[in-house]
């Protein structure tokens, strides 16, 4: 792996909270969402563990619609003209804007910027591209919303982060102007899903069999699974923007952000790798809570602040 690692562990604290989430998490996320749960099931049990987070004061929330779909604004009280454009995980298949207000609260607060998390449409209602065209929809409302793209920031997890990597690329091949920077926590960049991990501590959050689900509802009969426009991981990545990759290497998906990190510095990618020792996927969740995922936040922060947004 030769992509810059810019990472400073955070010392090895709250090891009784670390047990206690990792408990909690695999037996009512990796043991429920997963077959035979029905999605609506999975959905459902999502909104429940998340509404458990804690948010910081002073950020306002209210609700809107960005490039035809509803959004969630977070607002600081000192905000600077910047806005993320938080793309949410959830295998394509569960979760919203709601679902992350936590984390999207915590961006807000400590980058000093509007966060605004769009609720793009899922599978098995709507498969690839619904998701894509709709990311592609809010980035261009941004724009006529007075941002500039420099103004601008593209982020998200799991499969948001897979949708901000192919939004970016799709940008690219429209002629788009790109944002400012990508930020990706823990995203799914080959849906060959060839490359798993397997951590010695098991993965608390994902399972393979709700991975596969993912695939066989949200990728079209006739789409290859290494198509580029699916699996970033096999497109050209010249022009993307500056780049940050966060992952726990307690996950599954580990190799995608490695591999996926070297083959985008290849290709001329301004590319940072965070890896997170004991910390699984997308553990910036717990912000506010797990002193690891407010010490990641901060280093999203740096990134931003180190590209110039300011």
């Amino acid at each position: 792996m030769t992509a810059s690692v810019e990472f400073t562990a955070p010392p090895i604290d709250q090891a009784l909270l670390r047990s206690v989430l990792r408990t909690l998490l695999r037996v009512f996320f990796h043991g429920l969402v997963r077959p035979p749960m029905p999605i609506v099931g999975q959905r459902a049990i999502l909104r429940v563990l998340t509404t458990i987070g804690k948010s910081p004061r002073g950020i306002a929330r209210s609700a809107g619609t960005l490039g035809g779909r509803p959004c969630e604004w977070h607002r600081p009280p000192t905000g600077r003209g910047k806005v993320m454009l938080y793309l949410h995980g959830g295998a394509y298949l569960i979760g919203g804007a709601n679902t992350h207000r936590t984390l999207c609260a915590h961006l807000a607060e400590r980058g000093r910027m509007d966060v605004c998390a769009l609720d793009y449409r899922l599978a098995p209602e709507h498969p690839y591209p619904a998701a894509r065209d709709d990311a592609l929809a809010a980035f261009e409302d941004l724009i006529a919303l007075g941002y500039a793209p420099e103004q601008i920031v593209m982020a998200g997890d799991s499969a948001g982060g897979n949708l901000s990597l192919i939004t970016s690329l799709c940008l690219r091949d429209l002629g788009w102007p790109q944002p400012a920077a990508l930020v990706c926590f823990s995203p799914l960049t080959d849906f060959t899903c060839a490359h798993l991990h397997q951590p010695p501590a098991g993965d608390p959050l994902l399972n393979r069999t709700w991975i596969q689900q993912a695939l066989s509802f949200y990728c079209p009969p006739g789409v290859a699974h290494d198509d580029p426009g699916l699996s970033p991981q096999f497109a050209d990545l010249h022009g993307l923007p500056a780049l940050l990759l966060q992952v726990g290497e307690d996950e599954i998906l580990l190799n995608d952000s490695l591999r996926f990190a070297e083959k985008a510095q290849a290709a001329g990618v301004d590319v940072r790798l965070q890896r997170y020792p004991n910390l699984w996927h997308v553990f910036q969740a717990h912000a506010g809570t797990l002193n690891a995922a407010d010490f990641a936040i901060d280093q999203v922060v740096n990134f931003l602040r180190q590209k110039g947004f300011r």
